[in-house]
């Protein structure tokens, strides 16, 4: 069987990110570039004020010196008529500097006696101007291909005049339960019968990640409505089935994927939970066939899933990111296959904890929820005792953290 290492990377070797699309940028929030930004002018557009305050030039002035002022200059005005030697303008901050300025000296540091100011402190040339260009030239490159868009991304976007940007789309994601003892939330399960409960952890970790869902409900175990189904979800970006990947009678998922010019990638993976992992391509779209076992279904999700849809966004690094953090409880060491357990992340004095939950069958729910973090047991690993330096998969933030601070990479 294939090493985690090897299948995620077949996974990210098969793919490509989806065509980019030009679309507004108040659109592209979460998206990923798929062009290079280029400034489209000075910002600043020319030598400002960065104080209020008054420019003037500056020749050695001295405490107690005096210039004349001559007259007043807002932000969003422009003054066309240059200050002479000897004389001051008001100005506020933002405001263009006027030609013969090239110093402000802040309100609170002059002194207003008629109609001049008095120097308290001698003033440094260039104080307090905001140089034409300071922050960026027409045509400097600001952000790079595969950077993805965010608030502050945003915002210098648009100071950069850019309206428009190249992005690759959101994926269109179908996902598709299979198996006979599946009913819908909200009926009553019969004997030997359980809530779909995958399909809602998986359509959230979807939109979660931005996706566009196409929720393709239940498949029976009969060829006939498998079939129907995955016809329907291969017009997508990326499909995943849950269930029927395993040896069993009514395992049909891959047999059925054969009739749609399945090209295996991989099945099994020597992981756990998730051994039964597949993928592979069905014509042009990427297909997942994630186990049943709920824990087992959110594990590959993590570990497979969502690589393939980073890359499928244009993200430059697409794996999970990695946090050093210290045990909190002993762990077991590695059997013959490579073990993540689920866990919490705690930080205390600037460091992270890593407890494992003391649920890690794959066939629990419980074993998911409050999980941050995922820890990788190497196969034959010793057993790991609290207080160790480890390195886990960082799934999401721990509660009240917006940055995975030191450590994280």
């Amino acid at each position: 069987m294939l090493t985690y290492p090897e299948a995620v990377r077949i996974v990210l070797e098969t793919l490509r990110p989806l065509p980019a699309v030009e679309v507004d940028l108040a659109d592209a929030l979460g998206q990923v570039l798929a062009a290079p930004a280029c400034a489209r002018w000075d910002l600043p557009p020319a030598d400002n004020s960065a104080m209020d305050g008054y420019a003037f030039r500056c020749c050695g002035q001295a405490t107690g010196s005096r210039l004349r002022m001559a007259g007043f200059l807002p932000a969003g005005a422009y003054r066309d008529q240059p200050i002479a030697e000897g004389e001051a303008i008001k100005i506020m901050t933002g405001a263009p500097l006027p030609d013969g300025c090239d110093t402000v000296v802040p309100i609170e540091d002059v002194d207003i006696v008629g109609d001049e100011i008095v120097f308290r402190l001698p003033p440094e040339p260039g104080q307090h101007v905001r140089i034409r260009g300071g922050e960026f030239r027409s045509g400097d490159l600001l952000l790079p291909a595969g950077t993805p868009v965010l608030s502050g991304e945003t915002g210098l976007l648009a100071a950069a005049g850019i309206e428009r940007v190249s992005i690759h789309p959101a994926p269109r994601v179908a996902l598709l339960s299979t198996g006979d003892e599946l009913v819908e939330l909200g009926e009553t399960p019969g004997p030997g019968q359980i809530v779909n409960s995958n399909f809602h952890l998986l359509s959230a970790r979807l939109r979660e990640e931005g996706c566009t869902l196409i929720p393709l409900g239940i498949a029976r175990d009969t060829a006939g409505e498998l079939d129907e189904k995955i016809t329907r979800g291969l017009q997508a970006d990326l499909l995943i089935t849950t269930g029927g990947v395993s040896v069993g009678d009514r395992d049909l998922v891959q047999e059925t994927l054969k009739q749609h010019d399945f090209k295996l990638g991989f099945w099994k993976v020597a992981i756990k939970p998730g051994k039964p992992v597949l993928f592979g391509l069905a014509g042009e779209t990427p297909v997942f066939g994630l186990p049943g076992n709920p824990a087992a279904s959110a594990a590959t999700f993590e570990l497979f899933v969502r690589p393939a849809l980073r890359r499928l966004c244009g993200h430059a690094d697409p794996l999970p990111a990695r946090l050093r953090a210290t045990l909190a409880q002993p762990v077991s060491g590695g059997g013959n296959r490579q073990s993540f357990l689920w866990g919490e992340l705690q930080e205390k004095d600037g460091r992270y904890f890593f407890t494992p939950s003391n649920r890690q069958s794959s066939g629990q729910n419980r074993s998911i929820q409050g999980s941050q973090a995922l820890l990788p047991v190497a196969v034959g690993s010793p057993d790991l005792s609290a207080g160790e330096e480890i390195e886990v998969l960082l799934l999401r933030l721990p509660p009240g953290r917006t940055c995975p601070g030191a450590g994280c990479h």
